[in-house]
């Protein structure tokens, strides 16, 4: 029986709302978009493996702690448990866009981690989801599909030109899709 593909996740603006110019420093700034649990939860049985990658230079900046960071995480991870759905594991990038590391978005850092530790995941089988040109070409860059998550409007020109597989309103849109084109 083949093995189902995994999927990754973008954070801010696809599983909670963006704090534009800002970033979710503590765990009550963490707002979870509409339908993003129902969401989860039809994913968990869709995809075998569920990864957040996310790239969060506020921690490089100074803005928050690490601590602060996985606390926001932790909620998350909570509220999804909670709700019936699953996340494996959240990576992320604290450095700053100029560190020149192979984590942040685009380079494959965070997918290489999450294979190294779930080396079920195919890359060729897998989605990735996000809002941002930086997403979209993380998961190309590793032979991914990839959904687009409208609405972020600094990111309108930076995308006009890409090849994107799928594009939705939401996270949820994009459960409901998969659920009724899977099998």
């Amino acid at each position: 029986m083949p093995t189902l593909p995994a999927l990754f996740l973008d954070r801010d603006g696809v599983l909670n709302e963006r704090t534009p110019g800002d970033y979710v420093k503590h765990p009550d700034a963490f707002i979870p978009t509409a339908g993003v649990f129902e969401a989860l939860a039809l994913l968990n049985r869709l995809f075998g493996r569920i990864v957040v990658v996310t790239n969060q230079a506020g921690v490089g900046r100074g803005l928050m702690t690490e601590a602060q960071l996985l606390a926001v995480h932790q909620k998350m991870l909570d509220l999804t448990a909670a709700s019936g759905g699953r996340i494996d594991r959240a990576y992320y990038c604290p450095h700053r866009s100029a560190a020149g590391c192979g984590c942040r978005k685009p380079a494959p850092g965070m997918a290489l981690q999450a294979q190294a530790d779930f080396p079920d995941i195919d890359f060729q089988q897998a989605w990735m989801v996000g809002d941002s040109a930086s997403d979209i070409e993380f998961g190309q860059r590793l032979g991914m599909k990839t959904a687009l998550i409208t609405g972020k409007e600094e990111e309108t020109e930076r995308l006009a030109g890409m090849a994107i597989d799928l594009r939705f309103d939401s996270l949820l849109a994009f459960a409901r899709h998969w659920e009724r084109h899977s099998g």
